[in-house]
């Protein structure tokens, strides 16, 4: 019998991703997601697969599976500013109650697990490169509370269901990650860059473009997610590529890649906004044996080609 895994936001960038490496590592996988920021597209070619299955459901509300359940990684929840600005108490339940019915669901069935946080929970951080030991800088009635706070709380259940139901929970800090099936407009830089420079038009940088993001690419985050999952290890892990650059520079990167006339134009930062972010990934170099394949320049390539077919498509 083939292990069973349920991925929730299945249908979303990273999910759908997931699903793809489940079923190549022969799972047969159930993707559940309510579609919210989700979308059918990402997921169209695993239909008719014999090993995949998609559910139409709000894990907020409630989780029922039946049959055996080996593993479970939530994924579920809106993720970009523009997204948990626009449904902040969609994306305060998807981390409370809906953490809450799968773990409740995970102990029910025996299951191991992974929980989907985030390097929002270090807040604007005091302490540079990012260790799962910082306890962060966070404003919890900042307009990105209801994102940090969503995540800090899904990670301080995870961790009690582990000490005191002895759950097998994994917890993921996950640093900025780009790739195909990421939407074009949902007002992260790396797409907001591309898209703006593929259309012509100014490229927005928020700022004086001197915060710092680390890009990973979405294949080498899976990878370090699988591994996690897979792991005896139960504390938070980042993981996320330490390749630091300013927003300004990745700016000028995509102008250059894309052999855009873009100009590049500067709004006000808006409240709250990171000026650094850079994970120290050394735990998991040692538990999981992970770090980053692909270089920026690598990744971009298909990121850009993914892009540039949706822009052509209108879509």
């Amino acid at each position: 019998m083939k292990k069973r895994v349920l991925i929730t936001g299945g249908a979303g960038f990273l999910g759908s991703h997931l699903c793809d490496r489940f079923l190549k590592e022969g799972y047969s996988v159930l993707c559940m997601d309510n579609l919210l920021t989700g979308s059918k597209e990402n997921i169209e070619h695993l239909v008719g697969n014999e090993d995949f299955q998609f559910l139409h459901n709000n894990v907020s509300e409630f989780v029922h599976v039946p049959g055996d359940l080996h593993y479970i990684l939530h994924f579920a929840s809106p993720a970009s500013p523009i997204d948990y600005l626009k449904m902040p108490i969609q994306t305060l339940k998807v981390g409370s109650l809906g953490t809450l019915h799968l773990l409740g669901l995970a102990k029910e069935k025996k299951a191991t697990i992974l929980v989907a946080s985030t390097s929002e929970i270090y807040g604007d951080p005091l302490v540079h490169p990012q260790t799962e030991d910082y306890w962060g800088n966070v404003n919890p009635v900042g307009p990105r509370g209801v994102y940090d706070e969503a995540k800090r709380f899904l990670e301080a259940i995870t961790m009690a269901y582990h000490t005191f139901h002895g759950l097998d929970t994994k917890i993921v800090r996950i640093f900025n990650t780009y790739g195909p099936r990421m939407r074009l407009n949902d007002g992260r830089a790396l797409p907001a860059f591309i898209g703006q420079a593929l259309r012509g038009e100014d490229i927005t940088v928020f700022g004086d473009g001197s915060q710092t993001r680390s890009f990973c690419y979405v294949d080498d985050l899976v990878d370090g997610i699988y591994r996690l999952l897979l792991s005896n290890y139960n504390q938070p892990v980042n993981i996320g590529n330490p390749d630091e650059i300013t927003i300004l520079q990745f700016a000028e990167e995509v102008v250059k890649l894309t052999g855009s006339k873009s100009k590049i134009i500067f709004n006000d930062l808006p409240v709250d906004d990171p000026k650094q972010r850079k994970p120290d990934i050394s735990r998991a170099k040692e538990i999981l044996g992970w770090s980053p394949q692909f270089s920026r320049s690598q990744g971009l390539i298909p990121t850009l080609e993914y892009f540039q077919n949706k822009v052509q498509s209108g879509g």
